[in-house]
């Protein structure tokens, strides 16, 4: 894709500010000994309240939710950040932030014990941040200014040199 240097530069910094976002948000997990998304599902609303009651009332499903956000959010925001397999972290990304989204959407009727950062109705930093990702996913960056762009060159220059032999 060609994209003006104005448009290059956006997307470029929308994508490590997306990425920045989520690394600290899985690093700040991570460094956290009694982190877990147990308050967090305990509090679910709508749809998938009951996907979040078993998860929590097992010790395994628990302990694999914790890890996968986790090293989830930390991976997809490295990828992002350094641009090295951006789409597959943007759009893992996406679905991240869509569960967040549907295990607590801002809905009327829907009242939540955990505080929250304003009155949204519909539409919160979730949704927004999963549009990013979209947004992300559909016009890649990495290939120009990232790590894929070496990635892509060595994988070029190795499938040559093997090709030559």
């Amino acid at each position: 894709m060609n994209y003006s240097r104005y448009q290059l530069i956006s997307l470029t910094v929308l994508r490590v500010l997306v990425g920045w976002h989520f690394l600290y948000e899985g690093i700040s997990k991570l460094i956290n000994p009694y982190w877990s998304s147990a308050a967090y599902l305990l509090d679910s609303k709508w749809l998938l309240s009951g996907l979040a009651t078993t998860i929590v009332s097992n010790p395994t499903l628990l302990g694999l939710s914790d890890y996968v956000n986790m090293w989830g959010l930390t991976l997809v925001g490295a990828a992002l950040l350094l641009g090295l397999f951006s789409r597959y972290g943007a759009l893992i990304g996406m679905v991240f932030v869509l569960l967040y989204y549907l295990f607590a959407p801002p809905l009327l009727g829907l009242e939540y014990g955990r505080p929250g950062e304003g009155s949204y109705l519909i539409v919160n930093k979730n949704l927004i941040e999963a549009c990013a990702l979209w947004v992300l996913y559909s016009f890649p960056t990495s290939h120009v200014i990232g790590l894929d762009r070496f990635k892509e060159l060595f994988l070029t220059f190795f499938i040559q040199s093997r090709i030559k032999l």
